[in-house]
């Protein structure tokens, strides 16, 4: 402790250092004290938006220390400090650019999370990837004993969330170089991500899915490692997901590598119940999901699956959701007697590419026309921010991007992942 206070008094950034560990009070954006490659493991419990202003809140006993912050890169959203959430973001992505330097290839860092704003946690989900960072699973922490703030305002979160993500290893990375934009590189980024996924979760008796394990979000993070590093996605979402499905074994919905199957089935027999998600039907890709995760047990028809989702329906006031019959035409078949089903991975991808030519066509409208969208079909945007990512148009994402409602840019990881990177590329010139 004497050394500590030794330090802040000469408002010296190493306070201790040695081969074994080093104690710093300079700024996470930059480590020079730790060497690269070289640490274990990472736990950060980092500011959250506008949560706390905490070089403000520490004015009193600083002024009595006689040493103040340098507010310069705290990570805060702050009107007066003039930082909104992009650079709130932007500091964010600086410190975790430092953590992946340091880090381990193949190591883990784990965040813990704690904000209401959806906008917040895109942010930080981003600057995690722009990182190089590859995120493997978000749970929730119940710490028992909450806060004051916790406890004593009735709009604080009760729960935080913690995000494990991890360093590609140097492998996986080397190989990348020679594979990028190649199927062979999707499929070795997909067999490294599912060898860094847990393997079996039961809560409470039962199997809890492992949303990352399931096809469209293993397709989402392909996506996102190939945008992250300036490539194109070399393979359509209905390729993806039929290819996948004939080289990975699927089990109650998700996808595993063949050594991992023996030891999932055995603790399978354990429970006796999987554990569904619970969905918010707010868009047009909740609504697939709600309704593959409805299909799953049973075909139904469509006058047996209306009445549920209209109940499960919060529409988001910009979304321009197609009819129920459209988004079930589009997305599963039909049999003899009218029911609706889940189709098999190959028709699967027919019904994909003929979607994504809806999708497309509805985003030239959005192309076309000229001031901001204020109603408008996400999923035809995303499509539509893919292609152009392919076609290297960034600009006409960059256009598109700053048409779109702010909040939903901030909040929606596909759209934001694409508009960054898209800027970074010259998007703006």
């Amino acid at each position: 402790m004497p050394q500590v206070i030794e330090g802040v008094q000469k408002n010296c950034k190493i306070i201790f250092n040695s081969d074994d560990f080093c104690i710093t009070t300079n700024s996470s954006t930059q480590l020079p004290a730790i060497k690269d490659n070289i640490v274990d493991y990472i736990f950060t419990d980092p500011p959250f938006g506008g949560n706390l202003m905490y070089s403000e809140l520490n004015f009193l006993w600083e002024a009595w220390l006689r040493v103040f912050t340098n507010n310069r890169e705290e990570a805060v959203v702050n009107n007066v400090q003039q930082k909104g959430l992009p650079e709130y973001q932007h500091i964010m992505e600086a410190c975790f650019s430092e953590y992946y330097r340091v880090l381990k290839p193949g190591r883990w860092v784990t965040v813990e999370f704690h904000n209401s704003k959806n906008s917040v946690w895109m942010a930080i989900q981003e600057a995690l990837s722009r990182a190089g960072f590859i995120v493997a699973d978000v749970r929730t922490l119940d710490k028992k004993k909450g806060s004051f703030k916790q406890v004593t305002s009735t709009s604080a979160v009760k729960q935080d969330l913690i995000i494990s993500a991890y360093k590609p290893n140097g492998g996986l990375e080397e190989r990348f170089k020679l594979e990028a934009g190649t199927e062979e590189g999707v499929w070795d980024f997909v067999r490294q991500h599912l060898r860094h996924l847990p393997l079996f979760v039961e809560k409470d008796g039962g199997l809890e899915i492992i949303a990352d394990r399931q096809n469209f979000l293993l397709f989402d993070r392909m996506v996102a490692f190939h945008v992250q590093r300036g490539i194109i996605v070399p393979i359509s979402a209905g390729d993806f997901y039929a290819r996948l499905h004939q080289r990975f074994p699927e089990r109650d919905g998700m996808y595993f590598l063949p050594e991992e199957v023996a030891e999932y089935e055995r603790k399978r027999l354990r429970v006796k119940r999987v554990e569904q998600f619970s969905l918010t039907v707010h868009d047009e890709k909740s609504t697939v999901q709600w309704l593959r995760q409805e299909l799953s047990a049973n075909p139904q028809t469509y006058q047996d699956i209306q009445p549920k989702f209209l109940q499960q329906l919060h529409q988001d006031r910009h979304e321009k959701l197609p009819e129920l019959q459209k988004v079930l035409e589009e997305n599963f078949l039909k049999d003899e007697e009218g029911r609706w089903y889940i189709p098999d991975p190959n028709k699967q991808s027919d019904l994909e590419k003929l979607r994504e030519k809806s999708l497309l066509k509805e985003f030239e409208t959005y192309r076309e026309g000229k001031g901001k969208l204020k109603r408008f079909r996400t999923e035809a945007v995303r499509a539509g921010f893919k292609r152009c990512w392919g076609e290297k148009d960034y600009r006409t994402i960059v256009n598109i991007g700053e048409r779109l409602p702010p909040l939903i840019l901030q909040e929606d990881s596909t759209l934001l992942m694409y508009y960054d990177n898209a800027i970074t590329r010259g998007g703006d010139a």
